[in-house]
């Protein structure tokens, strides 16, 4: 059996030992990237590889395709490769902070043509709750293929741009309502957001706990935003094509699989002054 969206603590303790999962920590930090790197050192999941947000789950910089570009995917094909990662595999991600972080490996290895892959409902922190181990070894796997399929699941800037005039997309940001507004704007140099842009707070998809609400709850919220528009229709944005991640597992838990990811988002999209904003903030008189 298959699992693509998530799975609990007590379904990955018994595959732990089994060499046809493979688990990574996707923890990461966005004021000190280095704290990933940090916290898997001091104890992570028995058998978890590290992969890091911004040299692993990310392609470079240039300066106008946003804060975390896609990673090549031959690259990022090769580097799950080695940690024993192929088509047959089981793959489980997890994080610190509701699946924010190991949404975007899920994604990533279903663009890749992966579907056996799932976030740790919960996370680390779940998993010491229920009293469950840690260690502080690092694994080795023999290394294998992981052919890529690519979905074209990826919307570009022109796209956006282009659907500002006939409304055929509905464009999701997964951003705070604050952020949204341009309001407490710290990561890009412009607030706002995209025209047309709908709200959806990923942290919503979340119980008190940090797990996945139900799945019920989380169609009932999602068609209720998207009103007239099916899922084939949405695109996903956020700051950086991250946590776009997050309400795109959270339509899938939904049952509502189809809509497709704006990778560069936000910080792509105002790296162009020419590109339209929309900020709430009221404007100051000179």
């Amino acid at each position: 059996m298959s699992h693509t969206t998530l799975v609990g603590g007590d379904l990955l303790a018994v595959h732990l030992d089994d060499p046809g999962w493979r688990i990574f920590d996707c923890r990461h930090l966005l004021s000190d990237p280095e704290a990933g790197n940090r916290a898997y050192a001091v104890g992570h999941l028995p058998g978890a590889f590290f992969l890091h947000l911004d040299q692993d789950l990310s392609g470079p910089m240039t300066g106008c395709n946003g804060r975390h570009p896609l990673p090549d995917p031959q690259l990022l094909a090769g580097r799950l490769g080695v940690a024993g990662v192929s088509r047959e595999a089981q793959v489980v991600a997890y994080d610190d902070c509701g699946g924010m972080f190991a949404s975007r490996l899920w994604w990533l290895l279903r663009w890749l043509g992966q579907d056996r892959v799932a976030v740790l409902d919960g996370g680390i922190d779940r998993w010491v709750a229920e009293g469950r181990p840690l260690s502080t070894d690092r694994p080795r796997s023999p290394a294998t293929l992981l052919e890529v399929s690519l979905r074209d699941w990826v919307v570009s800037s022109e796209t956006v741009l282009t659907d500002l005039h006939n409304g055929r997309l509905c464009l999701v940001d997964a951003r705070s309502p604050d952020r949204f507004r341009g309001e407490n704007e710290t990561l890009d140099r412009v607030g706002g957001h995209i025209p047309g842009a709908r709200n959806r707070f990923f942290r919503d998809n979340l119980d008190g706990s940090g797990c996945f609400r139900p799945a019920a709850d989380l169609r009932r919220e999602f068609l209720a935003l998207l009103a007239d528009k099916v899922p084939e229709q949405v695109v996903m944005s956020c700051g950086s094509g991250v946590t776009a991640c997050h309400n795109l597992l959270a339509m899938e838990i939904a049952g509502l699989p189809g809509a497709r990811l704006y990778a560069g988002s936000w910080s792509e999209w105002c790296s162009d002054p020419a590109r339209p904003v929309v900020s709430d903030l009221p404007v100051s008189s000179a």
